[in-house]
């Protein structure tokens, strides 16, 4: 199976525990790979039997315009859902780093995997 990727994707949604986070929007910064067989597209060269990235990215920014999740994994676990429904995606893995939660950490984060190879 072959793996279309978005990698260092920045959204913003509204997302946090604490009362000071509910009170604006943050950055998230999303790594996704998609299972995806590649092969009709690249024998047609037509969009259509493609992954539309663009379509993907748009999704994802409709998604965390309306998300009011407090913890990343719900965020994550939703929107991975979501995505795979709506594309007919079979398999993904998706990482979500929330910048600047801890001074003394570059980056933290999830990952998670859904569905079968």
């Amino acid at each position: 199976m072959d793996t279309v990727f978005i990698k260092g994707l920045e959204i913003e949604t509204l997302i946090g525990a604490y009362t000071w986070e509910r009170s604006l929007r943050q950055c998230l910064h999303l790594d996704l790979d998609m299972a995806w067989d590649i092969h009709k597209a690249a024998q047609s060269d037509d969009l259509e039997h493609a992954l539309d990235y663009a379509q993907v990215v748009a999704h994802i920014q409709a998604f965390a315009h309306q998300a009011q999740y407090q913890l990343v994994e719900s965020f994550a676990d939703h929107l991975a859902v979501h995505l795979m429904q709506d594309f007919g995606i079979r398999w993904m893995r998706l990482r979500v780093t929330k910048p600047g939660v801890n001074i003394h950490a570059r980056q933290l984060g999830i990952e998670i995997e859904r569905g079968q190879r």
